[in-house]
């Protein structure tokens, strides 16, 4: 793997240091670099869809989603008209259920706010459901070829393993630096594709640089989970609604007292409508 000194004495990044990393990390991609459905569109609203699908959710897996969610929903105005348990039955399987509610009253608020068509600005695109810091630079980057300066999984790797190779506990505000200083400001849409295939090469090592982030959690697990009683009770819900919320606590798999709590915040949430001891997916 590739080391180079990339600083100089005074800790600051030199031209010929960003035009060294720049050409590790380009000449990687000319070589390995991967082919997904989302790099082959500028369209906004296609490269929204693959940001927010690819939160805390393996590439692979969002691949085998993608197309069927576009085909049922292939532009804004669709995805704003469309229910609840209709985005939410395509959507099963993916996971983190909270993205698609979140894609749903985006798509709302840029129906009713942007005249049906995206945001390009990176600080307008934050304020949307949904969207962070990180996947707003995306969208910035991938939608529009804008010079955003963000960070995301692979990318943290990258910079943790060139720039701070046995230093721990490095903050995001350590690397933003470096990730703008270094940044292709004529493509920055090809330039960040090359960092995240950089970022998935170095995974494979047996040591992951992201655990020396200050920022790194390792992911709960799914069983026995809040996660897993929400995905139950949505599943249930989708397949057979109305039901009366008695039939959903004894079927749930944990306790009333539990599976009461996550119903609270499914309503609460926007998930589930209850009225007179029935639950049923939001029909909005």
């Amino acid at each position: 793997m590739e080391r180079l000194c990339l600083l100089n004495d005074e800790g600051a990044l030199s031209p010929e240091g960003v035009a060294a990393f720049r050409q590790i990390i380009y000449g990687h991609f000319h070589r390995h670099g991967r082919d997904f459905p989302w790099r082959r569109t500028d369209d906004p609203y296609q490269i929204l869809v693959s940001e927010i699908m690819l939160q805390q959710t393996q590439v692979e897996r969002v691949a085998r989603w993608y197309d069927r969610f576009l085909s049922a929903f292939p532009d804004l105005a669709t995805l704003a008209q469309a229910p609840v348990h209709e985005i939410l039955r395509v959507w099963q399987g993916l996971g983190y259920n909270r993205r698609a509610l979140s894609l749903k009253r985006l798509a709302c608020r840029v129906a009713e706010e942007f005249g049906g068509r995206l945001p390009d600005s990176m600080e307008v695109l934050r304020t949307l459901p949904g969207i962070g810091p990180a996947t707003a630079g995306a969208i910035a980057a991938f939608a529009f070829n804008r010079p955003a300066v963000f960070l995301e999984t692979n990318i943290r790797r990258v910079f943790l393993h060139f720039f701070f190779p046995r230093a721990t506990g490095v903050s995001d505000r350590q690397l933003l630096p470096l990730v703008g200083h270094t940044l292709d400001p004529v493509c920055p849409r090809l330039w960040y594709y090359a960092l995240m295939d950089y970022g998935a090469k170095l995974k494979m090592q047996a040591s992951n640089a992201n655990r020396r982030s200050a920022h790194y959690r390792k992911q709960s697990l799914f069983e026995n989970s809040e996660r897993q009683i929400r995905s139950r009770i949505l599943q249930m819900l989708l397949d057979n609604s109305p039901l009366h919320q008695e039939r959903v606590e004894e079927a749930g798999g944990q306790s009333p007292a539990r599976i009461r709590r996550v119903i609270s915040q499914l309503v609460a949430e926007g998930f589930l409508e209850q009225r007179e001891g029935l639950l049923s997916i939001n029909s909005s």
